[in-house]
């Protein structure tokens, strides 16, 4: 018999997204792994897979008793797994920003140098 009370049925349903959760959490991993410099993607996965998770704990912890355990289990690795490829993907992209900084700072260097040879030269 229904319960008349909340709707609900008694029967538990997986968590909306956890599953979406984990895969872009892990993910965002693997996209760091294979693609680093492209730090960006993993970074980007990383977050949207944070905002999802919220939601999916906020829907979760507002009445447990309607969703799998399972599927919140799920929903908290792919969180940890988005937290670890968006710390990842950030050390590299600002290890990127840095290289590119130093490439531009020895690459002007290096053409004055050649730009004042060439004056030398006439």
């Amino acid at each position: 018999m229904e319960n008349q009370s909340t709707g609900s049925t008694g029967v538990q349903q997986p968590l909306p997204n956890s599953t979406g959760v984990l895969v872009l959490g892990i993910l965002s991993i693997v996209f760091f792994i294979c693609y680093v410099c492209v730090g960006l993607i993993g970074l980007t996965l990383g977050i949207v897979a944070l905002v999802m998770a919220k939601k999916a704990n906020q829907l979760y912890l507002a009445s447990p008793d309607n969703y799998t355990k399972s599927s919140y289990d799920n929903m908290k690795a792919g969180k940890i797994c988005a937290i670890i490829g968006i710390c990842l993907s950030s050390i590299w992209v600002i290890v990127g920003i840095i290289y590119f900084i130093v490439f531009i700072v020895i690459a002007g260097g290096a053409s004055h140098e050649i730009f004042d040879a060439f004056d030398h030269m006439h």
